[in-house]
């Protein structure tokens, strides 16, 4: 640690004065120092640090924060914990701890422990690497699980028989997934054989702690490596079996379909390529989720999945429901890239037409952009030569977009022309007639037979009525 930024070495002084003060012991551990090693430790100094101190972790908390002046300063006298904010820090302290578990629950019975103690209680052992803050033993690294050599070899491991570690916690088999996939590890054979018959264990796990760990798995560089391997270990069945359903090939008279698993993996890294954006990518995730629910073998046509996009959408709220994601404007921006996804690509088939990119635009609103990154996304073929001819036809769309955008201006459009009105010009009461009347001039406008002006919608509104009904005539 002797070439830590000058900030880090003064705030790891301070720390080992204030906790020496009171007569204990302090070390930090866990994500802190195993990204040290991994060169991954962010350039702008905002992190987390974990440390474990011999007795109290609040008393070591409070007296932290009186020697960095700072009075932000957070509490957890049940779970003995306290968090420290110092500048662009957060500090995280805990007395070392002994942990035994009960078969049925993943919450602990806890007793005070030694340094070692805590580190056998750790989930891997690349998060058991811990460093001395203490006056005699300044910065020396304790490694007593090769955590160093894990590192260098790029390997996930428990510290102990992983199948007790797992059937502790079986949280632990999910974040050996999300480290794999954050750091581009792979997981030790015993470990994954592990994961592989405690599988079932996950089902004590609440579906928000599991939801927290598969969104971080979401949200790597290449989620798509994650998801294998909670396929191939069993996890992912326990509680995103819609997924699984994906996989597999059918082949009849020489006809076969894409393995659709893959090509939502594939869809979903390409999108990770693009955009950060959580929920685009979990629009990646669904865009096919109904495909084995409408798949069908046509003679003439071979594999069909016939309105697997309005089937799609209307799974989205249901599963997100079970899974413990939102159910709020981010679910329904999902259904919607869902239900519009096949939009754009089936406009690189046909005359690109103002009329029917007006109902994209329109139906899309402001997620245009979103739709047409999940759409190109889409585009995945082992034909390369048919990739860059899709492409080429989906560069087209996309510029035609711009294009009646720019005229048009149809993002959230609403129509000119307001049912109020349609009632007050036509002396009608509120009923259906008043919806038909409406739909008819937002058909108008889409199709381009009327201008998207006020003025114009109420001139086409009184041709299409009896102007023997209207009472008065608005103001234009």
């Amino acid at each position: 640690m002797q070439d830590l930024d000058t900030t880090y070495q003064t705030l790891f002084r301070k720390i080992s004065e204030a906790v020496s003060e009171i007569g204990q012991e302090i070390y930090v551990i866990g994500g802190f120092v195993r990204d040290y090693y991994l060169n991954r430790l962010p350039a702008d100094g905002a992190c987390d640090i974990d440390f474990v101190t011999l007795g109290s972790g609040i008393r070591a908390a409070e007296a932290v924060a009186r020697k960095l002046g700072t009075r932000k300063i957070a509490t957890y006298r049940r779970f003995g914990t306290a968090q420290v904010t110092w500048k662009r820090f957060s500090l995280e302290f805990v007395g070392a701890r002994k942990e035994s578990y009960r078969p049925d629950s993943r919450k602990p019975a806890v007793e005070d422990g030694t340094l070692e103690d805590d580190q056998f209680r750790r989930d891997f052992t690349i998060n058991a690497l811990s460093w001395s803050l203490n006056p005699q033993s300044f910065g020396v690294l304790s490694d007593p699980f090769n955590g160093l050599r894990d590192l260098q070899d790029n390997i996930i491991r428990t510290p102990v028989d992983p199948e007790q570690t797992f059937s502790d916690d079986p949280l632990r088999m999910m974040r050996a997934v999300r480290f794999a996939t954050q750091l581009h590890f792979g997981i030790a054979p015993e470990t994954r054989q592990a994961m592989e018959a405690m599988a079932s264990r996950l089902e004590i796990i609440s579906k928000e702690r599991i939801i927290d760990e598969l969104n971080k798995i979401v949200m790597c560089d290449q989620p798509s490596s994650g998801f294998v391997i909670l396929n191939e270990t069993g996890l992912l069945a326990h509680f995103f079996p819609e997924l699984c359903a994906l996989q597999g090939v059918e082949e009849i008279h020489g006809l076969r379909h894409k393995d659709n698993f893959h090509h939502t993996l594939k869809v979903l890294d390409n999108v990770a390529l693009t955009s950060d954006n959580l929920w685009l990518r979990w629009a990646a995730i669904m865009h096919d989720i109904a495909k084995p629910a409408t798949k069908r073998f046509e003679t003439k046509q071979g594999w069909t999945f016939h309105g697997h996009d309005a089937l799609g959408a209307h799974m989205v709220p249901r599963i997100f429901r079970r899974l413990g994601l939102p159910l709020d404007e981010r679910m329904r921006y999902v259904k919607k890239l869902v239900r519009l996804h096949l939009r754009p690509i089936a406009l690189t088939d046909e005359v690109v037409t103002d009329s029917a990119i007006r109902r994209l635009i329109f139906e899309a609103g402001d997620d245009i952009d979103d739709l047409m990154a999940l759409c190109r996304a889409d585009i995945t073929s082992k034909n390369h030569k048919k990739i860059r001819q899709f492409l080429k036809n989906f560069d087209y769309v996309e510029q035609r977009v711009a294009e009646v955008e720019e005229k048009d201006r149809l993002r959230n459009w609403q129509p000119p022309v307001s049912g109020n009105e349609i009632m007050e010009i036509c002396g009608i009461g509120p009923g259906p007639e008043i919806g038909r009347i409406k739909s008819a001039i937002e058909e108008a406008i889409l199709d381009g037979t009327v201008p998207n002006t006020r003025e114009a919608a109420l001139d086409y509104l009184y041709s299409i009525t009896d102007p023997a009904k209207k009472n008065t005539k608005p103001v234009r």
